[in-house]
């Protein structure tokens, strides 16, 4: 089941243990806006039935809809408890972060290039079922432009990654990457030919959690010159890598690049894994759900680097439930449901309730009508 749906199972078997102490870790992470309001309703009766409710999140909006009070930790240390109606979101950000944070995602100007990424009908379809999980899709990504896909969880965003990446094979259509077809390659020759791939499932598709941070880091080019001679590792050279990344992108570690990964935080994975996908230098960026379960400082830094990727000339091809992060990130807005595509919106003339009307499946884009 998706990760949504799994983070409801655990949700449901805290409830149904009866307990008086409930504690909420980024609860909403991996939901939909309609069922993160969803959640803070239950969590609010919950509160009226005399439970208590430590609710840890990086959302500050998610506080001021349910919090009573705040306290905020930066690099482990208790920074001050505050009376949550009694402050803004801007002075909780700047508790967290230790300095001023800016909400607005600053792009500059845009300068579009040639079509990178190149998909035509592509349709996927499960082994064990008849319904097309991905029907008929095509779309193209332009060097320079931030593309998003928006949709509620399980309208064939993720399977559409899988095909595009080469983790599922696809039963019709094409994908073309820099004019070159990758349809039927593999994952390392897709990688090769310029894909980088931000996965949605960290744990299972980003990193190898008992290996190290530096092991990590070498991944997607431990087979090169540069890493290995005679099928040895260079350890001195993928240090020395590991440490200019690490300074570059701000990974936190106990070790540095000796840490295991399975002992850092969830943020600084999804660092790691973001420093190793850009760092790669592809054309293509495909991100998907990059700032999941991290903080305002990390999501302000992680959208200026997809920011700078658009800048330098790449496509970027973004998969978000977070509507702020669509609406505030993206050039061109394409709304996915049940694995079709329904609209290509431009996210400076349209609105979050309209937006939310095509992910429902009660509008469709002129076009893409049935």
């Amino acid at each position: 089941i998706t990760v949504g749906m799994q983070q409801r199972v655990e949700i449901l078997k805290m409830l149904y243990r009866e307990n008086e102490v409930l504690i909420f870790d980024e609860p909403t992470a991996v939901l939909t806006p309609q069922e993160i309001e969803e959640l803070m309703h239950i969590m609010k009766n919950l509160i009226k039935e005399g439970k208590s409710i430590i609710f840890i999140t990086h959302k500050l909006n998610e506080i001021k809809a349910v919090a009573d009070r705040c306290t905020v930790l930066r690099k482990g240390k208790y920074i001050d408890t505050v009376n949550v109606q009694a402050v803004t979101t801007e002075q909780m950000s700047e508790m967290m972060v230790g300095r001023k944070v800016n909400f607005v995602v600053e792009k500059g100007e845009q300068h579009l290039k040639d079509v990178i990424l190149n998909v035509e009908g592509l349709t996927v379809k499960p082994k064990h079922a008849h319904k097309e999980l991905v029907h008929n899709v095509s779309f193209n990504v332009k060097g320079g432009e931030i593309v998003c896909i928006a949709g509620i969880d399980g309208n064939g965003q993720s399977e559409l990654v899988y095909a595009l990446s080469g983790m599922m094979p696809i039963h019709q259509g094409k994908i073309t990457l820099n004019n070159k077809e990758i349809t039927h390659m593999g994952i390392r020759e897709r990688s090769l030919a310029g894909m980088a791939h931000i996965p949605e499932d960290r744990h299972k598709h980003g990193l190898i959690l008992d290996y190290t941070l530096a092991q990590n880091l070498i991944l997607k080019n431990y087979f090169d010159q540069k890493h290995q001679h005679l099928g040895f590792i260079k350890f001195d050279v993928m240090n020395e890598d590991a440490k200019r990344l690490i300074e570059k992108f701000d990974i936190r570690s106990g070790q540095q690049e000796k840490s295991i990964v399975r002992g850092m935080s969830g943020g600084n994975q999804q660092k790691a894994i973001i420093a190793r996908e850009i760092d790669s230098n592809s054309d293509l960026l495909i991100a998907v759900q990059p700032t999941r379960g991290l903080d305002v400082g990390a999501i302000e830094y992680i959208h200026k680097q997809l920011v700078e990727q658009r800048n330098a000339g790449k496509a970027v091809l973004l998969v978000s439930l977070e509507l702020d992060e669509v609406m505030n990130v993206s050039d061109r807005i394409l709304v996915m449901y049940e694995g079709e595509i329904v609209a290509d919106l431009d996210p400076t003339t349209t609105t979050e309730q309209e937006l939310g009307l095509y992910m429902a499946g009660s509008k469709r884009g002129a076009g893409y009508e049935k």
